[in-house]
């Protein structure tokens, strides 16, 4: 949470944590849940049906890849914990570990399935979240809560699934663009296959064009507004761990040096806070909370001019 507070404050400096906590928790105009490559994302509260039901499909044939291969977990029994866990937060929010346990105390799945789904990290909750029936509710202490999605937010409008996943297009395109077929596909998760009839589908709104000889496509919406701005002197900016900024595309090398990629895109999925200098990653930083202050510490790819140092400070 800490990453999306600082990623939400990257963007918009005024947000507080309180404004954050109050979205999810109180106007629940935000939700945290599972989404994109399987990872913790907090979404707008009118976007999620979008968001699920364009994921869905595949996240689901993933899910029971991993599930038959390395715990033993049939689709039957993948189906009945899931009706379990739905039906054990009908009396209220649960931290992962009380449904675990109230789950596979009904003894619905085989032996080794259950200690798969024990150990997991996504427990017995992960078919219900990628079906989107469930979300994530306030914290206990340090321990994250689930709650059901029709207890929790207001009910959805269904969408189909070509629907959703051309409304993610156009929000990816809006955001990254310019972009390729292959880069929406890692950043979806969705095998190349299945998004090409998508991206296909929106070919009339696309507009292809060549940036230091690599081709991307836009939105042709944005392109006058691209082609003509101008922007204003350099620009800096500090992001935090796991800024959505840096996972936009497959291929980084616009982003950072070959020689630097390992210092941000580190070992275990883990993405370093960077220094960023005209789109460019610059250098890494990092920050240790004290009695009294924070003390930042910055590590450069290059040498750092004075007007670049002002501006980090």
């Amino acid at each position: 949470m800490s990453a999306a507070e600082m990623q939400f404050w990257a963007r918009m400096p005024g947000l507080t944590r309180a404004h954050i906590y109050s979205m999810l928790l109180e106007n629940r105009t935000l939700v945290k849940t599972s989404c994109m490559r399987g990872t913790l994302h907090l979404l707008p509260v009118a976007d999620f049906q979008i968001y699920m039901t364009a994921l869905k499909r595949s996240r689901l044939r993933e899910m029971m890849r991993v599930m038959s291969r390395y715990g033993d977990v049939t689709p039957k029994e993948a189906d009945r914990v899931t009706e379990a866990v739905v039906e054990a937060l009908s009396s209220g929010l649960m931290t992962r570990r009380e449904l675990t346990e109230r789950v596979l105390s009904l003894n619905i799945v085989g032996r080794k399935a259950k200690v798969w789904l024990e150990e997991g990290w996504w427990g017995v909750a992960r078919q219900a979240i990628v079906e989107g029936l469930i979300c994530y509710g306030p914290d206990r202490g340090n321990e994250t809560t689930l709650v059901r999605l029709d207890r929790w937010l207001p009910r959805q409008k269904e969408v189909s699934e070509m629907e959703a996943q051309q409304t993610l297009l156009r929000r990816y395109l809006g955001a990254y663009g310019p972009a390729t077929l292959k880069d929406f596909s890692r950043w979806t998760g969705i095998p190349m296959k299945e998004v090409k009839p998508v991206w296909e589908s929106l070919e009339d709104e696309l507009v292809e064009v060549s940036i230091e000889d690599k081709k991307g496509s836009l939105l042709r919406e944005d392109y006058a507004d691209l082609k003509n701005s101008f922007p204003e002197g350099r620009t800096l900016r500090l992001l935090p761990y796991f800024d959505p900024y840096l996972l936009g595309h497959a291929d980084k090398d616009h982003l950072v040096s070959s020689a630097d990629y390992k210092r941000v895109y580190r070992n275990a999925g883990w993405i370093s806070p960077v220094v960023l200098l005209d789109g460019k990653i610059i250098g890494t930083w990092s920050y240790k909370r004290r009695a009294k202050s924070v003390s930042l510490e910055v590590e450069p790819f290059e040498k750092f001019s004075k007007i670049v140092r002002a501006r980090i400070e």
